[in-house]
């Protein structure tokens, strides 16, 4: 799941990279308030986490900038300011979610997985595709009862599907949900793990769409 990080502290922010990414985010970090202005805008993540104390733009000017462009990307302010007037502004400014730092990194990893759940009208914490299920919080996956092993990208690629059941994504939209900035993608990447996943849950469970990309039926 492809997190933006937007936090200028140097210690804090490769604090959480390192954290998020251990709890299997993919994080791009950015360090100023135009930056994480312009990636909300041009690129697509499952979830920002925006501190507001930011160079060159406040958190909160670049949140009301990309929400007046309508971006829906569910945004986590993550700040040291705790005055309720500014949780109030920054939730009424269109911030889904606000936390205090110093932050638990176990809350702050549940916090942004139900701020994905909800953004997809997910009401569980486990998903669920037909005989497969799935638990973001333990990334385990079953197939009825049975526990299946996957790899970190092949559980990250189903959680894509299963969060955008019945949307047809296209390769580079998959890419972009899988892969932060710099990562090296084969160019035959998404189609060894849709491979795989047929071969471990089910050659029915992902079907191509000839041309435009790949689907998961619920």
């Amino acid at each position: 799941m492809r997190v933006l990080l937007a936090e200028d502290d140097e210690l804090l922010g490769s604090g959480l990279k390192a954290g998020l990414g251990q709890q299997g985010f993919a994080v791009d970090w950015v360090r100023d308030g135009v930056a994480a202005e312009r990636e909300l805008l041009t690129q697509q993540h499952a979830v920002a986490v925006l501190d507001l104390g930011l160079p060159r733009q406040d958190g909160l000017d670049a949140l009301a900038a990309v929400r007046a462009q309508g971006v829906r990307t569910p945004i986590l302010i993550l700040t040291a300011r705790d005055a309720i007037d500014t949780r109030i502004q920054g939730l009424d400014g269109g911030a889904d979610d606000y936390l205090v730092k110093p932050v638990d990194l176990g809350e702050l990893a549940a916090r942004l997985r139900a701020l994905v759940r909800r953004a997809h009208g997910v009401p569980t914490t486990r998903l669920a595709l037909g005989a497969v299920s799935l638990d973001p919080a333990a990334r385990q996956v079953w197939r009825g009862d049975e526990l299946v092993e996957l790899s970190v990208r092949e559980f990250d690629l189903l959680h894509v599907f299963m969060l955008n059941g019945d949307r047809v994504l296209s390769r580079e939209q998959i890419e972009q949900h899988l892969y932060k900035w710099g990562s090296e993608v084969s160019s035959n990447a998404v189609e060894v793990h849709i491979h795989n996943l047929r071969r471990k849950l089910g050659a029915a469970l992902i079907e191509t769409i000839r041309g435009v990309g790949y689907v998961a039926r619920k």
